[in-house]
């Protein structure tokens, strides 16, 4: 194994240095991300790994901030080189006086870089100390890859940014966005980088490789997430007496029980996939339907996005028959055992094959109402799991907003998107699993139940570039 490459993280107070290791390394809680200036106040390393190696070292650095008065003193200093001014004054009592914070960032850079990357937010003009900054680090004999930061925002000055490091002699530069990173520009970026390390070429291909095969492997362990999630739903059966269910108050108790364990699963899918992409718990909401007021779990209740969603299941007129049918208990996205109770909705179960129909016929002999969840149901969860997964795969580590993400929803006339036919596809093959209620909870290690799960994985969206986040 290679030693790793040592990469020295630096630029001007704010420009964004910790929240590129974040993002880069995949570890939300590194260092602070703050809009104070100033907020990194000593150098700190922060490992890379891959395969369980470390690949890569960084060094987060303090901001410089007095470049221009900096660039002065050194050319004041000794020497016959511009490195050799740069070691003088390291060696000086300005490094550890009114200099302090430069001299940190120029040591990390001198003792032990293989290279450094040079962290610009766009979106400040090209002022004389950020064209001094540049000149201090070039100084230093290093190879420096400039990152161009906050490229997406509408702030953005990339084209003067283009043509003050080609002034500088900087061509080669990297375009990056630490709160939405572009999709595979964490891998170019070490392309990139490959073209000022030409020793570290082949080593740094690997870590493309490696990274590469992480992104896949975490986008198919989201669809194994989802899928699982959505099984538990399918599978899910709750009865209650028929003389029970006849009691207004015991009937809507009923029902909201159900509601709330179908929420339930919602939110721990949702915290299983930021587990995934390394988020933490309250780093994201999915946003609400435009038209309530309700939180999103609500949204798998809502009526309408039920009716649109069974409008693409075939199942239109039958979805929200049940509103307020049973003494004005909401049964939107859900079914009743009791054909007689709500035949409206019965047939959304016939997907279901013969086992529920048998259960369902069972229950009526038995004088038992059983609740489930209609497919139309289970089209919204996978919707909004499925969206949450394609936001995650690229968010940055450094955004400090929470996410939030619209479920895909289209009208009844308007075509459907590739991603959108992946999920319809997806929840029909669920079926099998409304014949299994003990699959809701534990059975995790049944053949037949993990058969399933890889089965609608497979079918559920992998490339999550198509996926729409707000």
């Amino acid at each position: 194994m290679p030693e790793p490459i040592v990469i020295a993280v630096v630029g001007h107070t704010n420009a964004g240095k910790t929240s590129l290791l974040r993002t880069l390394t995949r570890q939300v809680d590194f260092g602070e991300v703050s809009a104070r200036p100033g907020t990194t106040r000593h150098a700190q390393a922060l490992a890379l790994r891959l395969d369980g190696q470390v690949a890569a070292r960084f060094i987060d650095t303090p901001g410089l901030e007095d470049s221009v008065a900096l660039l002065d003193f050194l050319a004041r200093q000794p020497g016959e080189t511009r490195t050799e001014r740069v070691r003088a004054f390291l060696a000086g009592p300005e490094a550890r006086a009114a200099f302090e914070q430069e001299a940190k960032v120029l040591r990390a850079l001198l003792q032990g870089a293989d290279c450094a990357m040079l962290v610009i937010d766009t979106r400040q003009p090209v002022l004389p100390k950020y064209r001094a900054e540049i000149e201090i680090l070039v100084a230093c004999a290093r190879p420096i890859m400039p990152v161009l930061n906050f490229v997406r925002d509408g702030a953005s000055r990339l084209a003067d940014w283009h043509t003050a490091l080609q002034e500088a002699g900087l061509h080669a530069r990297a375009e990056f966005d630490v709160v939405a990173p572009f999709v595979g520009s964490e891998r170019e970026l070490y392309t990139d980088l490959a073209s000022l390390l030409p020793q570290r070429r082949a080593q740094l291909a690997g870590m493309v490789d490696a990274l590469a095969l992480q992104a896949r492997d975490r986008q198919r362990a989201a669809a194994r997430i989802v899928a699982s999630h959505l099984i538990d739903v399918a599978a899910m059966r709750r009865a209650l007496p028929a003389d029970d269910f006849a009691d207004e108050l015991r009937q809507k108790a009923f029902v909201r029980a159900f509601q709330d364990d179908v929420r339930g699963h919602a939110r721990h899918g949702v915290a299983e996939l930021l587990a995934l992409f390394g988020f933490r718990p309250d780093d994201a909401e999915l946003a609400d339907w435009p038209e309530q007021a309700a939180r999103w779990e609500d949204d798998l209740f809502n009526p309408e996005l039920l009716k649109r969603a069974g409008t693409r299941l075939g199942l239109g007129a039958m979805i929200g028959a049940g509103v307020g049918a049973v003494a004005d208990v909401a049964l939107a996205g859900l079914s009743l055992g009791a054909a007689s109770a709500l035949g409206a909705t019965v047939g959304g179960a016939l997907s279901g094959g013969w086992r529920p129909l048998w259960r369902k016929a069972k229950n009526r002999l038995d004088g038992v109402q059983e609740l489930t969840a209609d497919d139309a149901l289970l089209l919204l969860l996978a919707e909004h799991l499925t969206v949450l997964a394609g936001a995650l795969a690229r968010r940055g580590h450094a955004a400090q907003q929470r996410l939030r993400v619209g479920t895909v929803v289209t009208a009844p006339d308007e075509p459907r998107a590739p991603v959108s036919q992946a999920v319809l596809q997806a929840v029909q093959a669920l079926a099998p699993a409304r014949g299994h209620p003990q699959w809701e909870r534990g059975a995790r290690d049944n053949e037949e139940r993990a058969e399933l799960q890889e089965r609608v994985a497979r079918l559920l969206p992998h490339e999550f570039e198509e996926d729409q986040a707000t």
